[in-house]
């Protein structure tokens, strides 16, 4: 635990490479990805850097890698991953690289290109051989008999818009019906009809169209079907024919020229067909040399592609180095793990061996004043608790991580608010489905980004569901139904006959009637309580919310109220690291002293409540204790010891001196006689009760203004004699200057959260109390409206139900509601009270990720396994 504890130990060390070496150097420390590179560079931009003209053809290369993959999804042709490890190309293979992504986008655009233009010849030929099988029809005797007749009563004012003025050269009557001019054509259908009107209107009704709808595709090689129609214009006279034509080309409908003579419309057909069974030869043919392009380009683009992004990511880095004047040797900076130094050492020597350079590369630890980054070894078990606690924050360097305490507390937290044996079973069974098989799912590289979330928190989950099933066994609950393992501690005192009787009369006033278990009679002493757990008596019982509600509720805040304690102890760890002592004595010890004083001390009277004060009258801490009615309560208790209220020193007074009202027998055979006070749970129930409050209510008041007021003057006094002093603001205390009223300001705001965090977080952590509730609750509807309903009906319909309702809805519901959403809940849940109330009395979060340069991340990025 020694390293995920805390960070690593860092250390910021100058590597002189050799101008032949560097490249190899720097692609050997990305292969290894533990040193993380500063930029000395910084106020150049990206033109001004020695690599420039290298990033630049790498982008190049980039967009043609970018404009392959684009036509291969065109294609839907699929993109397999590569698996393989690739060594960084040589920058003198990179002309090579050049080479052929330039030619295949070039043989790609020109196949395009070529594609495209047959394609449209090839329409374009169909739409002829159409409009030639139609126009024959279009232009039979009828048709211009017809058109001849509705243009000359047009142009005798009986037909078409009323016209004003001059009459113009094509308003002249038709003599004769082979006067007549025509243009043909193919228009979309949808068109046909605006195209008709507009055409009308225009030349007031002196143009005659007939449409005819082409039935076969035009546009063989498209997945989309356009429908089209051919149409044929008659009109008299020339300058009518330029107006129609470009009434045409504004409804983007293609003329054809049609010979009027049928033999030479026949031959004319002929050739077209031919030249268009030609054309869709070229055509499939000029596809399948694409297709075997694009599936040749698809089999190697990742590979391309990593290789791309380990030289692009190299040159990015060697931007990144200072150059000396000779111009012979670059200058890096880099922070690395101490623990790895050595295995950067090796890489520099390996990276000098294959780049054949005589001069090795120099590595030079540096002492320096710069804020380290933050580091821990983590494995794929690890991994996922320290995102949880990263989401908050980084870890300051050398911080206590909460990480190693997450591991248990998150999922043991989790489960308290979702105890339940049977959801946890099937979280875990999930969880170990994602374990076993981790190894196919990650060579599957599955990028749906819910999947990854669930997959990158298999061992969290696997945790959750453990203790989900172990405080669904405490809390007795598996399915909302308890199980009997070990036998009730509770046994009936009542007679059968009683029993009996009480049947009778509930089955006559049709209501149930109820009898309570007297403790001192049905509980079974000799026998003892339950071994493990909740007894399952208590899941019949109609009191079962009064006895768990107060039993879940003490738990949550012993357990709340523990971590606390423990994250303030984590702290002292922090200061001790720190070394600084005005920390630990007036910080840590005063808020030990606030929260021991008021909330520890609550924790050991909840305690020692549950221990010694049962039902049955007797002797504690030399004190008659008349019975449960005088149980101690424990929140007004805490109530009175801030009023500092005064109480009675004992539950009951005239004992034993004749005046004494009740009567009380102790297990020894001791008889006593009493008169108990009226809220006798209100007296004090131990020994100086009072002075003893009043001391620790005096003790967490004065810890409050230590922790206030001596560190700011002790930083004050130390500033004030030149010495160092630690201004609490991670790597922002390099830049910042002492300001008293700033760190006055900041501890006030820091003593103010504890103080007020004590009482508000305790408070927080009920919510392990209340979603318990709610979870359980959920449960036992879900049982009772789905599948009880199922258990009560009887015969064969009673058996299709069953297997019908528990199968499909009982199971369906209780995943998506119970599992996903109640786990959702419970997960959000334990999230909160980690960051909020256990890291805030420790964990600062202020530090600085450690980044290096490594092929493994970039490459995961690339492929779209991480962010």
């Amino acid at each position: 635990m020694g390293s995920i504890y805390r960070s690593e130990h860092m250390k910021l060390c100058q590597i002189f490479f050799q101008s032949e070496s560097a490249y190899q150097c720097v692609a050997e420390l990305g292969e290894l990805g533990m040193a993380q590179f500063i930029d000395l560079n910084e106020e150049q931009n990206s033109y001004q850097r020695k690599f420039v003209n290298e990033v630049r053809r790498c982008e190049e290369m980039d967009r043609k890698i970018t404009f392959v993959e684009d036509e291969i999804n065109k294609d839907l042709v699929p993109i397999p991953d590569y698996n393989d490890h690739i060594p960084a190309p040589q920058p003198k293979h990179m002309g090579e690289m050049e080479a052929n992504l330039e030619k295949l986008e070039e043989e790609l655009l020109q196949i395009n290109k070529n594609t495209k233009t047959l394609k449209t010849n090839h329409i374009q030929l169909l739409e002829m051989k159409a409009v030639l099988e139609h126009v024959t029809s279009l232009m039979d005797h009828q048709s211009k008999r017809e058109a001849a007749m509705s243009i000359s009563e047009a142009a005798r004012g009986e037909a078409g818009p009323f016209s004003v003025g001059l009459k113009q050269e094509f308003d002249k009557p038709v003599r004769d019906e082979n006067e007549l001019k025509f243009v043909t054509g193919v228009i979309k259908r949808a068109k046909s009809i605006a195209f008709e009107r507009f055409l009308w209107r225009l030349s007031r009704a002196k143009v005659f169209a007939k449409f005819v709808q082409i039935q076969e595709k035009t546009d063989l090689f498209s997945h989309e079907y356009e429908d089209k129609c051919v149409f044929i214009l008659f009109f008299s006279g020339e300058q009518l024919r330029s107006k129609v034509k470009k009434i045409c080309d504004g409804f983007q409908a293609k003329c054809y020229t049609v010979p009027e003579n049928p033999a030479e419309r026949t031959k004319l057909l002929n050739n077209i067909k031919i030249q268009a069974n030609d054309m869709k030869a070229v055509i499939e043919k000029t596809l399948d040399y694409r297709a075997k392009c694009i599936h040749t380009a698809a089999g190697n683009l990742r590979k391309w592609g990593i290789m791309l992004l380990k030289v692009k990511s190299i040159f990015h880095t060697l931007n990144m180095f200072s150059v000396d004047v000779t111009q012979k040797c670059l200058i890096a900076e880099c922070w690395v793990p101490e623990a790895d130094i050595a295995q950067v050492k090796n890489s520099l020597h390996m990276g000098t061996i294959h780049s054949g350079s005589s001069v090795p590369a120099i590595l030079n630890e540096m002492e320096t004043e710069k804020y380290p980054p933050t580091y821990f070894k983590l494995n794929k078990f690890t991994q996922g608790f320290q995102n949880i606690v990263d989401a908050y924050g980084i870890a300051s360097y050398r911080e206590v991580n909460p990480a190693p305490w997450t591991i248990i507390s998150f999922p043991f937290l989790f489960a308290v608010m979702f105890g339940d044996a049977g959801h946890g079973i099937i979280m875990l069974l999930a969880a170990a489905g994602f374990v076993i098989f981790e190894k196919k799912l990650i060579s599957m590289k599955i990028k749906d980004e819910i999947f990854n979330t669930f997959f990158g928190g298999r061992y969290v989950v696997l945790l959750m569901g453990m203790f989900a099933i172990y405080t669904g066994l405490i809390y007795n609950d598996f399915y909302s139904k308890s199980i009997n393992m070990f036998g009730s501690s509770w046994t009936n005192p009542y007679p059968k006959s009683l029993l009996e009787q009480m049947d009778k009369q509930g089955a006559e006033s049709k209501t149930e009637l109820s009898l309570t278990f007297p403790p001192e009679n049905a509980f079974d002493h000799g026998y003892g309580p339950y071994p493990f757990g909740v007894d399952p008596v208590w899941n019949l019982a109609t009191n079962r919310l009064n006895f768990l509600n107060p039993m879940k509720m003490k738990t949550s805040i012993l357990l709340g109220i523990s971590q606390m304690a423990f994250g303030i102890l984590l702290s002292l760890m922090n200061h001790i690291g720190n070394r600084s002592v005005v920390d630990i004595i007036f910080v840590f010890i005063p808020q030990c002293l606030f929260l021991g004083c008021i909330f520890v001390y609550l924790c050991l009277q909840v305690i020692m409540k549950w221990i010694f004060f049962y039902v049955k009258p007797a002797i504690i801490f030399g004190k008659f204790y008349p019975g449960s009615n005088c149980a101690p309560s424990l929140l007004i208790g805490l109530i009175n010891m801030f009023m500092v209220k005064s109480r009675d020193p004992t539950f009951a007074f005239d004992i034993n001196n004749g005046k004494g009202k009740y009567n009380a027998t102790l297990d020894d055979g001791t008889k006593y006689t009493y008169t108990d006070y009226d809220q006798c749970y209100l007296q004090q129930w131990y020994p100086n009760q009072s002075l003893v409050e009043i001391i620790l209510l005096l003790i967490a008041v004065v810890s409050v203004p230590v922790m206030l007021l001596v560190k700011p003057f002790y930083i004050r006094w130390r500033h004030s004699r030149g010495l160092p002093v630690d201004l609490g603001h991670g790597p922002e205390d390099e830049h910042g200057e002492f300001n008293f009223g700033d760190v006055m300001v900041h501890q006030a705001i820091h003593t103010i959260e504890f103080v007020l965090g004590c009482v508000s977080h305790t408070a927080s952590y009920l919510r392990l109390w209340a979603l318990s509730l709610a979870h359980a609750q959920l449960s036992d509807v879900l049982w009772t409206m789905v599948l009880r309903m199922s258990l009560k009906m009887g015969g064969w319909g009673g058996s299709a139900a069953v297997t019908i309702i528990f199968y499909f809805i009982f199971s369906i519901l209780s995943v998506c509601i119970l599992i996903l959403m109640e786990g959702l809940s419970a997960f959000l849940h334990a999230i909160r009270l980690h960051w909020v109330e256990f890291q805030s009395k420790f964990y600062g979060g202020t530090g600085i990720q450690f980044e290096p340069f490594s092929f493994t991340k970039i490459i995961r990025v690339y492929e779209g396994l991480d962010q």
